[in-house]
């Protein structure tokens, strides 16, 4: 407010708002707002790097499990060639994972390219919604399909109780490995949409 030369006020009172700016001339909170959002991006972008990596790596590793061996039943060397494609869980655990690789490139991408571009990373809410819908529902199918294939591979490593069935990874073992680091990558991706899904719940519930 001004005052006349005589120490009175005036009628009208003035009101000056100081603002910090930085350097390149915008607010310094806006500036602290940018520094979160990057952080999000970051952090959406290394889970969805993470979960393409360990899908199609357990897609990649369950493809070559294949070994040719002999086993003792009855007293006779029978020959054994056991292959994925044998299983059908093994089957349905290498689709999973390829869909899910080629989900998580999907989104990868575009939130790369919504980093350069500097949009909003998730352009609508209703778009927000269908990512967190297909996050949910794949990671379910990733741990349907590990469990699926667990069981077939407990199973050869166990036998069969009350028979003579033996356990064909001992024979097999470069399969069963090949197989058990397949199930242990799927279940990681299983993870990893999980936290997906989280990151799309923040998201929703500040937007």
């Amino acid at each position: 407010m001004t005052r006349n030369n005589n120490g009175s006020r005036n009628g009208v009172d003035v009101v000056i708002e100081l603002t910090e700016t930085r350097a390149d001339g915008g607010p310094r909170n806006g500036g602290q707002e940018v520094a979160g959002y990057r952080k999000s991006d970051v952090m959406h972008v290394l889970i969805r790097w993470l979960c393409m990596l360990t899908s199609m790596g357990g897609m990649l590793v369950m493809i070559t499990a294949k070994q040719a061996s002999t086993i003792s039943l009855y007293g006779f060397d029978i020959p054994v060639d056991s292959q994925w494609s044998f299983s059908d869980s093994f089957e349905y655990l290498v689709g999973v994972c390829g869909v899910v690789a080629f989900h998580s490139l999907v989104q990868l991408v575009g939130k790369l390219r919504g980093m350069l571009s500097k949009p909003p990373i998730i352009p609508s809410r209703n778009q927000a919604w269908l990512i967190f819908a297909a996050d949910q529902m794949f990671a379910y199918a990733m741990m349907s399909a590990g469990s699926a294939a667990s069981g077939v591979t407990n199973l050869n490593r166990t036998g069969i109780r009350h028979s003579d069935l033996p356990d064909f990874c001992k024979p097999l073992h470069s399969f069963c490995d090949h197989v058990a680091v397949a199930i242990a990558l799927t279940f990681l991706s299983c993870f990893l949409l999980a936290v997906s899904v989280v990151l799309d719940v923040a998201w929703l519930s500040e937007h």
